[in-house]
């Protein structure tokens, strides 16, 4: 009984915790971002010529018309679903969604 609690629990904890991992980037090596005109997407132009695009967790509409400032905590990684940034002039937060090369369709 012991040993089916203890795995039961480990279960929810893994559970809890989300993916086994998430995909990152390093600050450094994004070049450029541009944001979608819906504010639903941020696309990333990264130094090994790979671009990617990022289905943002809401839409983001003051991206399009302002900067925005990466709220990074830790190391200077730009992880899914756990990255947010902040719109510099409305002071907007938005929320990074899950990566997917550029024409892939939409992540799930």
């Amino acid at each position: 009984m012991k040993k089916f609690l203890a795995g039961f629990c480990l279960i929810g904890a893994l559970a809890i915790a989300g993916p086994a991992f998430a995909l990152c980037l390093s600050e450094q090596d994004v070049v450029s971002t541009t944001p979608s005109k819906d504010g639903k997407l941020l696309t990333f132009k990264l130094r090994d010529g790979r671009v990617l695009v990022n289905h943002l967790q809401g839409a983001c509409p003051d991206l399009r018309f302002n900067g925005f400032a990466w709220v990074l905590h830790g190391p200077n990684d730009i992880c899914e679903n756990m990255q947010s940034i902040r719109v510099i002039q409305s002071g907007q937060i938005c929320v990074l969604g899950r990566f997917s090369p550029a024409g892939a369709p939409k992540a799930p």
